[in-house]
């Protein structure tokens, strides 16, 4: 007699239908803001559980966390909430722009060509170099001297 094994179904990192959100995930050097976006609820953006003002007082911050939603005209219409962490405050801006993005996309597939097109769906790869040894930076040598 042969048991089939079988794995149990995978939660789909996307959706989250039954909780009545739609969940994301946005990257940025070592940031990482995992995004919610609800269907129902008063809208505004609550990140680390605090508005999205008292997380990041500078204004060209809090643009291009709210750009993702300007693009689709949706600013305003969402009850967003974002937890993020890792990074400063540039990459947890670009992060949480990322994950919005990502989870308008989700929410309405008609949205993707709008954020493509502006650049948001795309992942900034670009991380910090590593140390290496003998150098004192990634690439910076020591200063040669002839004695």
């Amino acid at each position: 007699m042969t048991e089939k094994i079988t794995k149990p179904a995978s939660k789909s990192k996307s959706h989250a239908v039954a909780q009545g959100y739609v969940y994301a995930v946005g990257r940025r050097k070592s940031a990482v803001a995992r995004v919610r976006l609800y269907k129902k609820g008063e809208p505004r953006l609550v990140i680390n559980g605090k508005p999205l003002h008292e997380v990041f007082v500078n204004s060209y911050w809090q643009g291009m966390v709210e750009a993702p939603l300007q693009v689709v005209d949706a600013a305003g219409k969402f009850y967003i909430s974002v937890k993020v962490e890792g990074g400063g405050l540039r990459g947890q801006a670009e992060s949480i722009r990322h994950g919005i993005a990502r989870v308008l996309q989700l929410f309405n597939p008609e949205w993707r060509t709008l954020l493509k097109r502006a650049g948001f769906l795309k992942r900034d790869p670009r991380v910090k170099e590593r140390k290496k040894y003998g150098l004192k930076r990634a690439r910076r040598a020591p200063q040669w001297s002839k004695r």
